[in-house]
């Protein structure tokens, strides 16, 4: 650690190899699970699904994220950050390679199960390894730079699926999927573990789940923390889903505006919301989390309602990229405020368990937005999203513990 306080503008080999590695898992793992949108119309026409059986196949992803997580999350804080973040890559990356064999709407259920398996046991994983390798005063910053490779990876899928879906079809799309395993190579031969990890691991003598139930939930005040921290997590997916999957066929039904080239909308708020990841980054790491959480929160809230006054797909970009900005630029946050709260020992399982299950529950939140357009006009679908980020703003400044990393950036 003293190595990394001393260097801290100046990055290492290994550093430099972590903060990659986990930028291109989150990249590729983000576009192997993107693919379904874009192959979705075609699978129906193809397998003759129902509206039903296409839905449960993004809830059984989900779900196979969060079983993935806990998981995934446990295994990491007990054999290492390295391996089992290689394993979790070959998991989706094959899950998703042998959807280009699948015939039936069973077998897509299992692979993508066990993709959403390899998907969700990644993310805490990865956060864990850059939180352990980069001085405290650059984890927002850090954590932030690889979100945006999840960013990275939605662009990625759009061209690629743009490409081989019309001259191949959406089998040979998802055999593209098995890419990401020529990363676990690089992963094992160059990333290592942390002293600190390292050192942690050989002081544990307790059960792995006893640890992780104790410092997760043992207190109130323990419990209120993860519970709140979850809350704050299913309002960011929420409002990342609700607005990915339904804005487009918002503006076509309530706006009356041509967006049939949606791509463009999609692009210009990634861009948003990568630019946002880095300054949020930036803000996180100079103020400490509370201010800026705070700032982006209600500015998420004040955003997302101006969509609703967008009238014409000008605007439409220019909101979109601000609401990007402001909605998705926390999501690195999450991860660097996690691995601060709690401990080495159980930081890969806490940044996996409180991720994914504010995925699982977050990710309903389009069914939720389905039902407030069939029955209210756009400004309350809209302010059903803002109230949402102004519950999590509110959730935000109850955390004790957040109060204490503000103190410390301000002492730093």
């Amino acid at each position: 650690m003293d190595t990394m306080v001393k260097h801290r503008h100046t990055l290492s080999k290994n550093q430099k190899w972590v903060i990659a590695s986990t930028s291109s898992g989150f990249a590729l793992e983000n576009m192997d699970v993107l693919f379904l949108s874009f192959a979705m119309s075609s699978m129906i026409a193809d397998l003759h699904l129902s509206g039903g059986e296409a839905g449960f196949i993004s809830t059984i992803t989900n779900l196979g994220m969060l079983v993935g997580g806990i998981a995934f999350g446990i295994l990491g804080d007990k054999i290492g950050r390295v391996k089992t973040f290689s394993h979790t890559v070959i998991i989706f990356a094959i899950a998703t390679a042998l959807m280009a064999f699948a015939n039936n709407i069973y077998l897509i259920y299992a692979l993508r199960f066990l993709a959403g398996i390899g998907a969700g046991g990644e993310y805490g994983v990865g956060i864990a390894l850059i939180a352990e390798n980069f001085h405290k005063e650059q984890i927002g910053k850090m954590t932030s730079v690889a979100a945006i490779g999840g960013q990275i990876g939605a662009i990625l899928a759009a061209l690629i699926a743009a490409w081989i879906i019309p001259a191949a079809g959406w089998h040979m799309l998802f055999l593209v999927g098995i890419l990401p395993v020529i990363l676990t190579i690089f992963i094992r031969k160059h990333v290592h573990e942390s002293e600190q990890f390292l050192k942690a691991q050989a002081s544990e003598s307790n059960s792995l789940l006893s640890d992780v139930a104790k410092k997760m939930f043992s207190t109130p005040h323990l419990a209120w923390q993860t519970v709140g921290l979850i809350i704050m997590m299913t309002v960011q997916i929420a409002g990342y889903f609700g607005l990915m999957n339904w804005l487009p066929t918002i503006v076509q039904k309530q706006l009356n505006l041509n967006v049939s080239n949606s791509s463009l909308w999609m692009i210009s708020t990634i861009i948003g919301m990568s630019i946002g990841m880095m300054t949020f980054g930036s803000v996180f790491d100079y103020f400490g989390p509370r201010r800026a959480f705070a700032i982006f929160l209600i500015g998420s809230a004040l955003m997302v309602y101006t969509l609703s006054l967008a009238q014409n797909m000008t605007m439409l970009l220019i909101i979109g990229a601000v609401v990007g900005f402001f909605s998705n630029g926390m999501f690195g946050g999450y991860g660097a405020v996690i691995s601060r709260l709690y401990p080495t020992e159980i930081r890969s399982s806490a940044n996996n368990i409180i991720v994914n299950v504010g995925r699982a529950i977050g990710g309903f939140s389009s069914v939720v937005i389905g039902i407030l357009m069939d029955k209210y006009n756009l400004g309350v679908v809209m302010g059903f999203l803002s109230a949402l980020y102004l519950l999590s703003f509110v959730v935000m400044i109850t955390l004790p513990g957040l109060k204490t990393l503000t103190k410390e950036a301000k002492r730093n």
